[in-house]
């Protein structure tokens, strides 16, 4: 893809214009005009997500206007209804809500709640997740990660990489932050300043260290309003809290597990990531913890869900058992309050789980209730 450039501006003669000449002797053309000379090697291999980046005023968004004037997306409209209601149409519950858990946004309460009402960091995956949603083939984001702060904007930058590659679809984004560059992990790069190209390998994003600490019930009181289904917490509940860099950003918690027969079984209760940290796969690697954690003391985890990310993580790792998949839960179970709503885990799915120690003692992590082992 090779593309010539040209942007000209009429410079209309005005008081202040003529005063600015004299003042900083800038000479008059009748014409301000730039030029870019952009070469896009990209048909000769494929892939996925692609990064336009260079600092403020090198021409970004002109090249993009220019190269993918289709694909480019533009100001997106929101109702005041549900988040889930402004998508299109022909798309089922399922398919929104896993395209939302796909680009980091896995708050089923967020789901319900108009866009207005969401975070900075929570608007911007839905956004990702809308252009994804209302187009096919490739899409172009302009001032991309520019209206998050810089931890959300590299959590995000991986959760979406992710997304548009499961789906094997092709996403441009076009930023002035280069620090997304080893989160997006893309393609390809255009650093427009330097006027160059590279071609990249994919590679594992930073690593992130992941501690994990014993937590007062207080603690649920900063995690409760993003649970899908209750805030209420178990009076017996045992409760863990998860730092990702010295930072709050998960929780967890088990409680006894009452059974006629076996007694050494307990439950997964509440499991939380606060939003600027979803995409991570830490609540899967909050249980995955907690439930090595209890096989050391010689019990059994057991854990139900109906979110789909969770539901899905699980599914795919070795330290899980799928034991049961339930799609007639009446609405008299504990999953009331989201028969409630329009999300509804007969749909969705509960499924139950077992927690699976490793077979090789090589693989047993050591674990303590003050804290766990980082999570690359």
């Amino acid at each position: 893809m090779r593309a010539q450039i040209t942007v000209s501006s009429p410079v209309k003669r005005s008081a202040r214009v003529l005063q600015l000449q004299g003042l900083f002797d800038v000479p008059i053309e009748e014409k301000l005009t730039s030029s870019w000379s952009v070469e896009l090697p990209i048909e000769d291999k494929s892939w996925n997500v692609g990064l336009l980046v260079g600092p403020s005023g090198a021409g970004k968004s002109t090249i993009a206007r220019e190269l993918w004037p289709e694909a480019l997306v533009g100001a997106q409209e929101w109702t005041d209804r549900a988040l889930v209601d402004d998508f299109p149409k022909g798309m089922s519950v399922k398919d929104v809500v896993a395209l939302l858990g796909a680009v980091g946004l896995n708050s089923p309460p967020a789901w319900m709640r108009p866009f207005s009402t969401l975070s900075n960091g929570e608007a911007f995956r839905a956004g990702l997740a809308r252009a994804l949603a209302d187009r096919d083939g490739l899409v172009v984001i302009d001032e991309f990660t520019s209206v998050v702060d810089r931890q959300v904007a590299k959590v995000a930058s991986h959760a979406v990489q992710k997304a548009v590659r499961r789906r094997n679809r092709q996403l441009v984004a076009v930023t002035c932050h280069y620090d997304v560059l080893d989160w997006l992990q893309p393609d390809w790069v255009y650093d427009v300043a330097a006027a160059s190209f590279t071609w990249r390998s994919v590679q594992p994003r930073p690593p992130l260290r992941l501690d994990i600490h014993d937590a007062g019930r207080s603690l649920w009181q900063v995690f409760s309003r993003h649970h899908y289904l209750t805030a209420e917490l178990h009076r017996g509940a045992q409760c863990f809290a998860g730092y990702v860099n010295g930072e709050l950003a998960a929780f967890t918690s088990y409680r006894h597990f009452q059974h006629p027969r076996t007694r050494n079984l307990k439950m997964a209760h509440r499991t939380v990531v606060l939003p600027d940290y979803q995409g991570l796969s830490l609540g899967g690697r909050m249980t995955e913890w907690m439930g090595q954690y209890l096989y050391e003391r010689g019990y059994r985890l057991r854990a139900v869900s109906a979110h789909p990310a969770l539901n899905a993580y699980r599914a795919r790792s070795p330290r899980w058992r799928m034991q049961r998949k339930d799609h007639t839960l009446g609405t008299s179970s504990k999953h009331a309050w989201m028969h409630e709503q329009s999300l509804d885990p007969r749909r969705l799915g509960v499924i139950s789980f077992e927690y699976v120690p490793p077979v090789t003692p090589q693989s047993v992590r050591p674990a303590a209730p003050a804290q766990g082992p980082p999570s690359s």
